[in-house]
């Protein structure tokens, strides 16, 4: 995974951004074992949805649990991406034995 270091992308108030398997780092951001390998668990996910079906489907799910709840954080924690990258961002051995699709459980 290439890491880019700005000041620009992401927005201020954010660590990093993960697009199309490029990493975008406030220049200042602390990156820890669990950040970087909850970043790799989304480039599994890009690439086995052929990398814009990932962006299609993120935006989807996540718009539908924001109307739900109307609660930016909420619907962010719980689109199916984010929680199987956060539930297993402590395994730093998961990626090694996930299977494919493995995302669509924690829909």
């Amino acid at each position: 995974m290439k890491i880019i270091r700005n000041n620009i992308i992401p927005f201020s108030g954010y660590k990093a951004v993960n697009l199309f398997g490029l990493l975008f780092v406030r220049k200042n951001a602390v990156l820890s074992p669990q950040l970087i390998n909850h970043e790799e668990i989304h480039i599994a996910q890009m690439r086995e949805m052929l990398y814009i079906f990932f962006y299609i489907w993120y935006v989807l799910e996540w718009l539908i649990r924001f109307i739900c709840c109307w609660n930016n954080d909420l619907a962010y924690h719980n689109v199916g991406f984010e929680k199987e990258a956060f539930i297993q961002q402590e395994d730093t051995d998961y990626l090694k034995s996930r299977k494919l699709f493995a995302w669509i459980s924690y829909i």
